[in-house]
């Protein structure tokens, strides 16, 4: 169980990495790169920490939290599909949907 946790911590990290990753690599300019690099990264913590994390002032219950946690994933998938990462975007994929699924079932959401 405390595996699930761990690559749970993994998998947050890594969706951050993605779509920072994507903002550098899709904006043009400086000015974009750094904004979409930056600002969608912490757009992304921003939502996990008001609906999701164990603490979060508005969060979720049940089924509806997983379906907001697999969105984020999702986009994180999107973002490494979109700048050309097609394998890192299907593994994180298929990471983040059984860490939720197991998160899920062994009530480690609390």
């Amino acid at each position: 169980m405390k595996v699930n946790l761990a690559l749970r911590f993994m998998l947050e990290m890594s969706g951050l990495v993605a779509v920072s990753y994507w903002g550098f690599q899709t904006g043009s300019g400086f000015l974009m790169k750094s904004v979409l690099g930056i600002g969608s990264p912490l757009l992304m913590a921003t939502i996990w920490g008001i609906f999701i994390s164990p603490k979060a002032p508005l969060r979720g219950k049940g089924s509806g939290r997983v379906v907001l946690e697999l969105i984020i994933f999702g986009v994180a998938a999107f973002a490494l599909y979109d700048v050309g990462k097609p394998s890192l975007a299907i593994m994180l994929a298929i990471l983040a949907v059984v860490s939720s699924i197991l998160n899920h079932l062994w009530e480690q959401h609390r």
